[in-house]
């Protein structure tokens, strides 16, 4: 992807998080570009083709992040994955606590958007289920759903400028120790605080 369509696709974030998914058209995405609107449709010709360069374009950049995380060739703990999660060092970038509020709003009327969230949404359920597995948990679907739901909604309640912000990381540290609560000395890669 060239560096011009990446610019644009993070023009496409930051007017979703700052203002809202209704906000971003194309005809708004070229003006914060700075372009006109037939030199956005170079870079992306259909509104479907934006939204899943977008789409994709976020994916990427968490899978780089994750990546980041694995890179000594070892499958990462529960614990790593957790906070991986919680903490969304990767979201800084991309808006992450403002963006994923807006974009489960977007997936309710975008089915588009819908099929590619899930699609990121599968890629981590995998993972975390693998984790779980490995920790020998009974049940590593159903504990993946539950983790993943606590963990991303809780960018509802602690996001950026929402009245419980200074406690997220509490609430990780606690979901960590219902971890290790759970399965104690079953976790494999301890290594993060």
């Amino acid at each position: 992807m060239s560096e011009r369509k990446q610019q644009i696709l993070q023009t496409a974030i930051e007017i979703i998080a700052d203002e809202g998914y209704a906000s971003l058209s194309m005809r708004a995405l070229a003006r914060a570009s700075g372009m006109k609107l037939g030199a956005l449709q170079y870079h992306f010709r259909t509104w479907d083709e934006m939204l899943r360069a977008l789409v994709g374009y976020i994916a990427a950049e968490y899978r780089r992040s994750f990546e980041l995380l694995t890179s000594d060739d070892a499958s990462p703990g529960i614990r790593e994955i957790v906070t991986f999660i919680a903490d969304d060092s990767a979201g800084d970038s991309l808006l992450g606590d403002r963006l994923w509020p807006q974009l489960w709003a977007m997936m309710q009327v975008e089915l588009l958007v819908a099929d590619l969230v899930d699609e990121i949404y599968a890629e981590y359920m995998q993972i975390l289920e693998k984790a779980l597995e490995d920790a020998a948990s009974l049940a590593p679907r159903t504990e993946a759903l539950c983790l993943m739901s606590l963990l991303e909604g809780s960018t509802l309640f602690m996001g950026r400028g929402r009245p419980w912000q200074g406690e997220a990381s509490a609430v990780r540290d606690t979901v960590l120790e219902f971890i290790d609560i759970k399965y104690g000395g079953n976790l494999e890669h301890d290594t993060i605080t």
